[in-house]
């Protein structure tokens, strides 16, 4: 019972006999257990040194050295510390072994850089597993999806409650869709972070840094439509999509990369206060949302004139130049200056 403990069978029937006398010496517990009376001592020792019995003091007429149990709950909470802390341990060293060996198998495996998928349902499962086993998932949403709809991914209001951390980029002819701006909507209340694009080069999920899937060319291209290519009857049958599953490499690294910069271009996407999805048309915004000195503001930051150049032309300190950028980069949902600039074209900011 108590081995989890770190506390022995034998060494618990001694501890189990002292809490039922409550005193007792090496003797006496040798004679009632049946055991020998050096192994007795050996075991009392034990138990002394794990903090589960305390030695009386000597008897003044010198007798034998008898032994009391201590608080079990006081005793035993340090050792279950103990042992919590050495398996917890042991699990890291196991989860580390596990790396090396799989990235040993990579190093001298090609193949297993890559794994292909074949299957709609596979492809979800394995979607699935990534996501439950994930801290940010990171995606990238075309029109026409392979095999999982957006409104088919639960698990997502689930993750996102546990505080997994969505970042999606949308293909603005996706959010065409029935239905999908309220999906949208809903996700972002969630806390996903959403943003849009007119087009997205390909599909793709990453989970945190270390595994990505990306929908391979399959049979029947997208909406029963063939295959830009495909051989002549492909068009006639319908083929199971198939994925590629990329671990840890340069190819991912590669990935990673191209989600980053399509998240640098993309519109942010947000839910207005009447709960509509606002910034999801892709139009230009009209230049009249800036004053003149904004304008001329955006157009010196284009140009790229620094912000002490810029206070001096306008009159103003730096500090205020400074604080007049944060306040243009809000309203376009930018997080760098790279970002402001090239919304602010997208939107028509400087036409």
């Amino acid at each position: 019972m108590l081995e989890a403990a770190g506390v022995g069978a034998v060494e618990e029937r001694v501890y189990r006999f002292l809490v039922g006398v409550r005193e007792a010496d090496a003797a006496a517990i040798a004679a009632r257990l049946g055991f020998d009376v050096a192994r007795v001592h050996w075991l009392l020792a034990s138990l002394h040194d794990k903090g589960l019995v305390g030695r009386v003091a000597e008897p003044p007429d010198g007798g034998p050295e008898r032994y009391v149990p201590m608080a079990p709950d006081a005793a035993l909470r340090p050792l279950l510390l103990r042992g919590h802390e050495a398996l917890e341990s042991a699990r890291r060293g196991v989860e580390q072994l596990a790396e090396e060996y799989r990235a040993g198998g990579r190093r001298h495996d090609a193949g297993q850089l890559v794994e292909v998928i074949t299957g709609a349902s596979v492809i979800r499962q394995r979607l699935r597993q990534m996501a439950y086993g994930a801290a940010e998932m990171r995606w990238l949403c075309k029109a026409r999806p392979v095999a999982l709809a957006a409104a088919e991914n639960d698990e997502e209001w689930e993750l996102l409650a546990r505080g997994v951390r969505y970042k999606t980029i949308y293909e603005r002819e996706l959010l065409e869709g029935p239905g999908m701006v309220d999906n949208v909507a809903r996700s972002i209340r969630a806390g996903e972070q959403a943003r849009a694009v007119g087009t997205l080069p390909v599909r793709l999920v990453i989970a945190d840094s270390s595994m990505a899937i990306c929908p391979l060319v399959y049979e029947s291209g997208e909406g029963g439509a063939p295959v830009k290519g495909a051989r002549a009857g492909a068009a006639d049958r319908v083929g199971e999509p198939t994925a590629a599953v990329v671990h840890s490499s340069s190819l991912l690294d590669a990935l990673i990369a191209l989600f980053e910069s399509q998240w640098a271009a993309a519109t942010p996407l947000h839910v207005t206060d009447s709960g509509e999805l606002a910034d999801v048309d892709g139009g230009p915004r009209p230049a009249v949302h800036l004053a003149d000195d904004e304008r001329y503001l955006l157009s010196l930051i284009v140009a790229g004139v620094a912000d002490k150049a810029i206070a001096s032309q306008l009159w103003v300190s730096q500090r205020t130049v400074q604080r007049r950028i944060q306040t243009l980069m809000q309203r376009a949902g930018a997080l760098t200056r790279t970002q402001l600039v090239w919304q602010a074209a997208q939107r028509g900011w400087l036409a």
